[in-house]
């Protein structure tokens, strides 16, 4: 496998925008299927500001003070924007960010809410993908009459209650319909029991919304997804791919098991109601 890249303020900026750019594409997505939202991004000072509705987790910004050096005009333009319609401001800020971000943050009444961790993983077309190695299980890139079966299935995964089941629903009934966003359905004996998203940008995948059913856990599912979706973005030319968890959670163990490393732990920070949520 080829050598992972150093963990620079290239690597930074091209892992976090391309997660910006997966979010951009929901937010167009969910302004197509329901204008009454308003949602909308906008690029300030080469940060990304998403807009997808009050108390959505995608209404925040993405590269404060990645692309430009730190400014209290950038986090004035982006507190503009969202507090114009409403919404909490939260920024995800990398840690290769400009450091003269942390007292401008501070002197704003922002404080850290919630970290996660950004791994990424090198791609090699010639290095083959491992195949599931459970018998009847497969896993693909759904066809495009496929979305509604997609959309259940991903929501059985997440959804632990009726609310969060119909969240999800909706969460994903977007998803599926953003540009250069893929999704993937994992079938034993032809029946769906798992569903994972991956949004492509300038040579990055960004792996998301992996969910299994509860009658297909512990089946081999998310390792049959997570193998066609690397397959898959290595044949569109991606040479890299990402993903992100909660610190030290299973799922980032999973993802270092199956050769993904960690770039670095990503800060969000809030402010007035967000660090009520977030506690």
């Amino acid at each position: 496998m080829s050598r992972y890249p150093l963990t620079d303020l290239a690597l930074s900026r091209r892992l976090e925008r391309a997660e910006a750019c997966a979010n951009a594409a929901f937010v167009e997505a969910r302004a197509a299927l329901s204008p009454a939202v308003g949602a909308g991004w906008r690029d300030v000072g080469g940060a990304y500001v998403m807009f997808d509705g009050i108390g959505s987790p995608l209404t925040q910004s993405f590269g404060v003070a990645l692309f430009a050096p730190a400014s209290p005009d950038q986090l004035q333009g982006i507190e503009e924007y969202l507090g114009a319609r409403g919404a909490e401001v939260v920024h995800e800020v990398s840690p290769i960010a400009d450091p003269a971000i942390l007292p401008i943050l501070a002197a704003r009444g922002y404080r850290p809410v919630e970290l996660t961790s950004v791994l990424c993983r090198v791609l090699d077309p010639a290095q083959p993908s491992p195949d599931s190695g459970t018998p009847g299980l497969v896993a693909r890139r759904i066809a495009p009459d496929e979305t509604a079966t997609w959309v259940e299935t991903a929501a059985a995964g997440w959804g632990e209650t009726p609310e969060l089941a119909e969240f999800m629903r909706d969460f994903g009934g977007v998803t599926v319909r953003a540009s250069r966003t893929h999704a993937f359905i994992a079938e034993r004996d032809g029946v769906p029991i798992a569903a994972g998203a991956m949004h492509i940008n300038e040579g990055v995948a960004l792996l998301a919304g992996a969910s299994t059913v509860p009658a297909g856990r512990r089946q081999g599912a998310q390792a049959a997804l997570l193998a066609a979706r690397l397959r898959y973005a290595a044949d569109c030319g991606c040479d890299l791919a990402m993903m992100c968890a909660a610190p030290g959670s299973g799922s980032q163990r999973n993802a270092e098991r199956r050769g993904f490393r960690m770039a670095y732990t990503r800060i969000k920070w809030g402010r007035g109601d967000a660090l009520t949520r977030e506690a």
